[in-house]
């Protein structure tokens, strides 16, 4: 294996880099997993090396996949801007305010609802703790494994589904729903996204592992 690696520095993004507690080390190891180089293989057995690859780790730079995190990915366009006297790295990211709301307003307010011409009563709030959900929300995003509209369309699935489950029995499915904060926690939408994937539909889809159809 001998990746090439094709990286321009400027002093100012070395400066920057610096300020911010990374190294050109870490630098590296961002440019292998931006490559998609087998890092763990690359670094074989030497101590040196897997020190650094857990470091980028620890800083949440890439993933267990070594695949760029937000941050990792925000670092590397840093990289790539052009050179100014006042070019800055922001080393804290977070999600846009716009795009928290997106997934905000997704979520039922309430476990009470009309669907198909019926109406269910509920008694819940189902949207809850709205600061600690964006720090969780941006934390899921910033893995790189996910994106916002992913897990968006896997919360309107399963939103559709109790639903129609709901007209379909005769009783109210949303208000076994999780609350906004526990949903993320759990990363319920997984099993929703999964279906999703599959081709599978809500009238058609089978229940989800884990009870996520309720």
């Amino acid at each position: 294996m001998n990746p090439q690696l094709n990286l321009k520095i400027h002093f100012s993004h070395f400066e920057q880099i610096i300020k911010n507690g990374y190294s050109m080390d870490m630098v590296f190891i961002l440019k292998l997993a931006e490559q998609d180089v087998d890092i763990k293989a690359l670094c074989g057995e030497s101590a040196k090396l897997q020190a650094l690859h857990q470091a980028v780790l620890r800083k949440g730079l890439i993933t267990e996949e070594n695949k760029l995190t937000m941050s990792g990915q925000n670092i590397m366009k840093f990289l790539e801007r052009k050179i100014e006297p006042d070019a800055k790295l922001k080393k804290k990211i977070s999600i846009d305010e716009d795009e928290f709301e997106r997934f905000w307003r997704a979520y039922p307010g309430t476990d009470t609802f009309t669907h198909k011409g019926k109406s269910f009563s509920g008694s819940r709030s189902l949207r809850r703790s709205k600061d600690e959900c964006k720090v969780q929300l941006f934390k899921i995003l910033d893995e790189g494994t996910v994106t916002l509209d992913e897990i968006i369309a896997a919360l309107e699935y399963e939103v559709l589904q109790k639903k129609e489950n709901s007209v379909k029995s005769g009783t109210n499915r949303v208000t076994f729903m999780q609350n906004t904060l526990t949903w993320l926690n759990q990363r319920s939408f997984e099993p929703f996204l999964e279906l999703i994937k599959e081709g599978h539909t809500v009238e058609e889809a089978p229940k989800a592992v884990g009870g996520t159809d309720i």
